[in-house]
């Protein structure tokens, strides 16, 4: 029975669509999963004191972590392992022991240097807490140094597990990590209290790797300690990583700031900020990183074999369905937004407080989705034309930039009693307390604006234009703004229809106000014959997709 699960499991997978579908189905899972967690996490402490601690306690990990995907990011490790275990098994067999021990290195020396240094570098995360605080802070942020070691070994095994097509066990990992963090919820919790938590975000990170361990072994591809390292080869790695690897520090820096500026704001400042942005982030993930992946490929071989117009016909293409996803979804979060924080977060110690405040935070959020979608699909236009600077330039510059908006929006809620007042009257919270920390998503999101404009100019100016993506447009625009305020008028109708003190009435009221609007919205681009709700109709057989699918490691530790 165990050995006919175990081939189950560790079943291949051939085909593309296949491969696909099932990672795909996975992340949906996993989200599902995350959003439930964030539920539990809410509904148990509320945005206070507890929950800042445990969301800052991740920063420094998260930032350890990144640097780790110098030598074990999937999309730097497949193609180099494939490349060497064509060539002879040996190879392939010394390379993953040479990324292993390398990667090791670096893990054990950077856990190493800021478990001892937490104390100093707790400082410049939080230095807005109080001592008890950073106390805990500090044992939190030593606990979660395990979380890193663990899903980089995951993405090394990763690697090499899915260069065989072995995709159904890897599509289980980031299942079994929200696992993880809900068990620490549920079980562990009552019994160890916020370190119980913690504990379970690192039984999750351990799952994530654990549950490939098996599949490795019966590869016969279990990386050993290496002290024969060939320098050239890691550097290759490295070097083909270090694009995307210094974009995601540069991120990490960027939050690194912002919560620092969170910890001297009101409790709860820094909960808020992190629950908002992992809503808005669900759309985000499934909609524009799939299409930004899914072209990635194919502007790599048209740029190769110097087929300009077709490497500029997918990026207007993505451009476009992208925007057809992310704008909808955008004005219907801003509409809805306290309907969507109320349902998914609104329990237990959650109070109506904190679901209007992480409602304005997640409308601020979702006025840049579009944004923060076109950036992945740039980014990687960049890389795949070989125009690696532009993007890390860009970046570097958008970086300093939300940091600056940061600390101007901080100082004008404090000191300019008409940008607050309009701020808190649009976004219905000028009665609340502690709207302060409004100023880090509304920095966020400008910033995120700025590099995109910024993207787009340098692609125009150094790639190639692609005006033909603004054509049109003024449809998708117009069926965005009449499917918000169809959604307004819904929950001004079902209003009289729900009690909407219960989590049933709030959520049917936006349940249902929501899939009015997209039912206008689909007539009414049918009416306007609309290209890309056309081009959804077409089998995804004709869509070009990776030649090996790589389900992307995260990007943070907590997704």
């Amino acid at each position: 029975m165990m050995q006919r699960l175990f081939n189950f499991l560790n079943k291949e997978v051939n085909g593309l669509h296949q491969a696909a579908f099932l990672l795909a189905f996975a992340s949906i899972g996993a989200k599902v999963l995350a959003i439930f967690r964030d539920r539990l996490l809410a509904a148990n402490f509320g945005a206070g004191n507890e929950l800042d601690i445990y969301y800052a306690a991740f920063r420094l990990p998260d930032f350890i972590y990144v640097g780790s995907l110098f030598f074990v990011s999937l999309t730097s490790l497949i193609p180099f392992f494939i490349e060497k275990k064509k060539k002879s098994a040996e190879g392939g067999h010394n390379f993953i022991n040479e990324i292993f021990t390398v990667f090791l290195a670096f893990m054990v020396f950077s856990a190493g240097v800021c478990f001892f240094a937490a104390p100093f570098l707790t400082d410049l995360i939080a230095p807005g807490f109080s001592e008890e605080s950073k106390r805990l802070l500090i044992q939190f942020t030593r606990i979660l140094l395990l979380s890193p070691l663990f899903l980089g070994l995951s993405n090394l095994v990763s690697g090499v597990i899915q260069s065989f097509n072995r995709f159904f066990i890897y599509s289980l990992s980031g299942v079994l990590y929200n696992a993880g963090s809900i068990l620490g919820l549920i079980i562990l919790y009552p019994k160890f209290g916020m370190a119980g938590v913690v504990w379970g975000v690192v039984i999750g990170a351990a799952l994530h790797f654990l549950i490939q361990v098996p599949s490795l072994v019966n590869l016969g591809y279990v990386p050993k300690i290496s002290f024969n390292i060939r320098w050239i080869e890691v550097w290759k790695v490295i070097w083909n990583s270090f694009p995307r690897t210094l974009s995601l520090t540069l991120n990490q820096i960027v939050l690194l700031v912002l919560t620092a500026i969170a910890s001297f704001l009101a409790s709860g400042s820094i909960s808020m900020f992190n629950l908002a942005s992992n809503l808005q982030a669900i759309p985000l993930t499934v909609i524009a990183l799939s299409y930004s992946v899914a072209a990635f490929p194919a502007l790599a071989r048209n740029f190769i074999e110097k087929q300009n117009g077709k490497f500029l016909s997918s990026v207007v293409a993505s451009f476009r369905h992208i925007l057809f996803w992310l704008l909808p979804f955008s004005a219907l979060l801003i509409v809805l937004r306290a309907q969507v924080v109320r349902s998914v977060l609104g329990a237990g110690a959650f109070s109506w407080t904190d679901t209007r405040l992480t409602a304005a935070a997640l409308a601020l959020f979702s006025f840049s989705l579009f944004a923060q979608g076109l950036i992945l699909l740039f980014s990687r236009a960049f890389y795949a034309a070989e125009r690696n600077k532009v993007p890390l330039l860009v970046n570097l510059f958008s970086s300093v930039a939300t940091i600056f908006f940061a600390a101007i929006f901080i100082w004008m809620l404090h000191s300019c009693v008409f940008f607050r007042s309009f701020l808190t009257g649009v976004l219905r919270v000028e009665d609340v307390s502690g709207a302060a920390f409004l100023a880090l998503p509304l920095a966020y999101s400008l910033g995120s604006v700025l590099n995109f404009f910024l993207l787009f100019w340098a692609f125009e100016k150094e790639i190639g234009s692609i005006s033909e993506a603004l054509e049109g447009i003024w449809q998708i625009v117009l069926n965005a703004f009449f499917m918000a305020c169809v959604a307004y008028l819904g929950l001004n109708i079902f209003d009289d229809f729900f009690d909407l003190d219960t989590f049933f009435g709030i959520f049917t009221q936006g349940f249902l106000s929501g899939l009015l609007a997209f039912l206008f919205g689909f007539f009414l681009l049918r009416l306007l014959k609309n290209k890309e709700l056309n081009d959804l109709t077409i089998s995804f057989k004709n869509r070009v997709f990776r030649k090996f699918v790589i389900k992307p490691e995260p990007e943070e530790i907590h997704e």
